[in-house]
């Protein structure tokens, strides 16, 4: 087969061009969902939507795909109407287009900082053992009645004595509405969870024991009835995990956040009046 002369190539060259010119347009047209008014809609702006929705943790069905699709049609007619009215000369429009980068480029960056510093399961692990350790102990189930005066309580101490029903009276006397209704039951609880006169109190009875006189606290007059005793229940980390590391997650980010405000360099005072 011959070689080409220059002169040939160069008359085959607008041929070339004619052919390829209907692919070239097929790979721009890919990147775009459509045309509005002669203006083509870019695929990005689709692809940005659903990625805000993943991101929000939704799902990515084929529905939220056409739904994001003629939302961003239904904008990009929306936008050249207020194009063509001068609305994006506005100084209200500027002020507000400003807010949104700043809010964009903010939501990047705390991004950006989370993508680079993980919560470990290590570090959580770590975190979950101080809760422990600060959890453990023993937990008392108990039963108040809360009354005003001293007298009331000693009546009510006799009545139970001599047979009432400490749930009744409870229902009945008890100025602790929260756990009158349920009989006076506080649940379980650490001493310490109470004020230190109903908790020095409560240590000191055996499981069913009843106080033989009212203790006294801020509140009023307490007749207390320790019901049960048990070791402080703990959940497992693997149950707590994601809470965990959400919560230090979140920590974090406000450290961060604390860091680049005390380094800025400004004369502006937060909190001034």
């Amino acid at each position: 087969m011959m070689l080409k002369t220059p002169a040939a190539r160069a008359a085959l060259a607008p041929v070339l061009f004619a052919l390829l010119m209907p692919f070239a347009s097929l790979t721009a047209s890919a990147q775009n969902i459509a045309t509005v008014n002669g203006k083509p809609v870019p695929k990005s702006r689709v692809d940005v939507l659903l990625d805000q929705a993943a991101r929000a943790g939704q799902q990515v069905t084929p529905e939220m795909q056409q739904q994001a699709k003629d939302q961003v049609i239904l904008r990009e007619i929306f936008v050249q109407e207020a194009e063509k009215r001068g609305m994006a000369t506005a100084p209200t429009f500027k002020a507000q287009m400003e807010l949104a980068r700043q809010s964009i480029l903010i939501r990047e960056l705390f991004e950006d900082y989370r993508k680079k510093n993980p919560i470990s399961d290590a570090d959580a692990q770590v975190e979950y053992n101080k809760f422990k350790a600060q959890a453990t102990g023993t937990e008392y189930r108990a039963r108040h009645i809360l009354v005003e005066k001293e007298d009331e309580a000693k009546a009510l101490i006799a009545q139970i004595k001599a047979g009432g029903n400490f749930e009744e009276l409870a229902k009945k006397n008890s100025k602790d509405t929260g756990s009158a209704q349920n009989g006076g039951d506080l649940d379980f609880a650490k001493p310490e969870s109470y004020v230190p006169e109903f908790g020095g109190a409560l240590v000191k009875l055996k499981k069913g024991e009843m106080t033989e006189e009212p203790v006294k606290s801020q509140f009023g007059w307490h007749i207390i009835r320790l019901e049960d005793v048990r070791e402080a229940a703990f959940p497992a980390f693997d149950d707590v995990k994601a809470q965990l590391k959400q919560r230090m997650e979140q920590a974090k980010m406000q450290q961060f956040q604390e860091e680049l405000r005390n380094k800025a360099k400004t004369d502006y005072k937060f909190g001034a009046k």
